[in-house]
């Protein structure tokens, strides 16, 4: 795939800069990180070169000095609330962390359970914690938060919170998702050290947008589309205009936000450290990007790619038409429509003549490949065969999977297993190539061509299956489908 990143360069001088605010503030600094620590696949998608583990790479420069703590929302506990891209609960998710962290010989300290009120699910939650030795606290809910700053700064606010034990100099507070209450955590623990006669400081580590790129350059625009069910928007900081006379990009939680926490800061030390929430980010991304054109590409890619996902979820009723109308608004400020896409286009073209799906494949040079679904095999399936036999230069002609393997697969998943659609997915026929790979050795070429096929894009003029969508994802595909439940001969 080609590189548009310096990950190399991110990860020293990203590291270099958490330093410098570590010593600002004499050695005590709550780092909120927005966005995902590892598994950040929006970044890989929209800076090719950046890694979806770049930021724990980074940290573990840091890692001696640095603990962590894990916030989940009591109301998310409550919920249920599940992690689209795992597919698992947030509750689920802060444990998955935690032993990821750990494997990375981080210090996970605690875990905090923020909104409490009295939850039932969270003091089983919390209960849980306690069975498998991890430390745990509740932090209220404050009434009026986050504008009633006289309760916020008060023994009935932040006072009233557990007090988090930490250790080291810097202190990384992350959650499964947005919504936890990191930043009242980092706040609130500023609240209570200073009560306790530390004087720590606040930073906030967050990916997107991109400060020091212009407003409308397509790497911020991904950024609003894969936010488009939270309606963040982005903006130029008018804060960090007054003050310094220079346009920095934020977003408008951030930047409505400010004032408020100001009010914050100045009640517990009595002035306010920074001058917009520009100053608060500590965010190096922009310094490292070494192609624009390539992450241009990528991240019209990304905003097309959010506009086919909000669809789908309209059309599977999880989500209504202002996502959709947002999205088609920000295609329109990137200048594109869906025909952008060139596996799109092709798909399309192909499927006006056929009454099966069809399924599409830009290749990194440029070549599209289609297939066709057919009573033995999943469009996605037809597409990965087709695919890697391109690749590994496979006469097309050539049957990789024969029909008398096929059809006893087809039979068990029918008849044994229940299943009302016979046609091999994506992960059923891998599992027939690698089978098949070790007496054949053009089953043994395809399947080497894999790695190939991370950062191509494909279309699918279906809802593909979600093991489909997954298959597709850990081969790194970009995938987008039409808003179609199933299309059958």
């Amino acid at each position: 795939m080609v590189q548009g990143f310096d990950n190399e360069k991110y990860i020293k001088i990203q590291s270099e800069k958490i330093k410098e605010r570590i010593a600002h503030f004499k050695g005590k600094l709550y780092l909120e990180l927005g966005g995902k620590l590892f598994d950040d696949y929006h970044a890989t998608r929209v800076l090719p070169g950046f890694q979806p583990d770049s930021k724990l790479r980074m940290l573990q420069q840091l890692s001696n000095s640095a603990e962590i703590i894990i916030v989940i929302s009591a109301i998310d506990i409550e919920k249920n609330k599940i992690r689209q891209d795992l597919g698992i609960t947030y509750d689920e998710d802060v444990l998955r962390l935690r032993v990821e962290f750990m494997k990375r010989d981080f210090l996970v300290s605690s875990v905090v359970i923020t909104h409490y009120n009295g939850q039932s699910s969270a003091d089983n939650y919390r209960q849980r914690l306690e069975r498998l030795g991890i430390r745990s606290y509740y932090h209220y809910t404050i009434e009026g938060y986050p504008n009633n700053v006289s309760l916020i700064d008060s023994d009935e606010g932040f006072g009233k919170d557990d007090y988090v034990e930490t250790t080291r100099p810097l202190v990384i507070v992350t959650a499964p998702g947005p919504g936890s209450g990191k930043m009242a955590v980092c706040l609130s623990q500023l609240y209570n050290e200073h009560r306790r006669g530390v004087e720590a400081g606040y930073a906030k580590f967050e990916t997107f947008p991109v400060w020091n790129l212009p407003l409308k350059h397509p790497v911020n625009i991904a950024y609003e589309a894969a936010t488009a069910d939270l309606n963040d928007v982005n903006m130029i900081d008018p804060y960090h205009f007054d003050a310094y006379n220079k346009v920095a990009i934020n977003y408008n939680r951030d930047v409505e936000i400010f004032p408020v926490l100001t009010a914050i800061f100045e009640g517990i030390y009595g002035t306010c450290p920074y001058k917009s929430p520009t100053d608060m980010g500590v965010n190096m991304v922009g310094f490292c990007i070494s192609d624009d054109k390539i992450c241009q590409e990528a991240s019209l890619q990304e905003i097309i790619s959010r506009y086919y996902i909000a669809l789908n979820k309209m059309a599977e009723g999880a989500c209504n038409d202002n996502e959709v109308n947002k999205l088609s608004l920000l295609l329109k400020q990137a200048k594109i429509t869906t025909d952008y896409r060139k596996a799109t286009v092709a798909a399309k073209e192909r499927q006006e003549n056929s009454e099966w799906a069809i399924s599409a494949m830009e290749l990194e040079d440029g070549t599209i490949i289609t297939a066709s679904a057919n009573p033995l095999l999943e469009a996605s399936s037809s597409l990965l065969l087709n695919v890697t036999k391109h690749l590994a230069g496979i006469d097309h002609s050539i049957k990789l999977l024969p029909q008398d393997l096929i059809e006893p697969i087809q039979k068990t998943k029918t008849e044994y297993l229940g299943g009302q659609d016979p046609m091999l997915h994506a992960d059923e026929v891998l599992v027939a190539l690698s089978v098949l790979s070790k007496t054949d050795e053009n089953c043994r070429k395809a399947l080497d061509q894999l790695p190939k096929l991370r950062g191509c894009q494909a279309h699918a003029t279906i809802m593909l299956s979600e093991v489909d969508r997954r298959i597709f994802a850990k081969l790194g595909i970009n995938l987008t489908c039409d808003p179609v439940k199933k299309r059958t001969k």
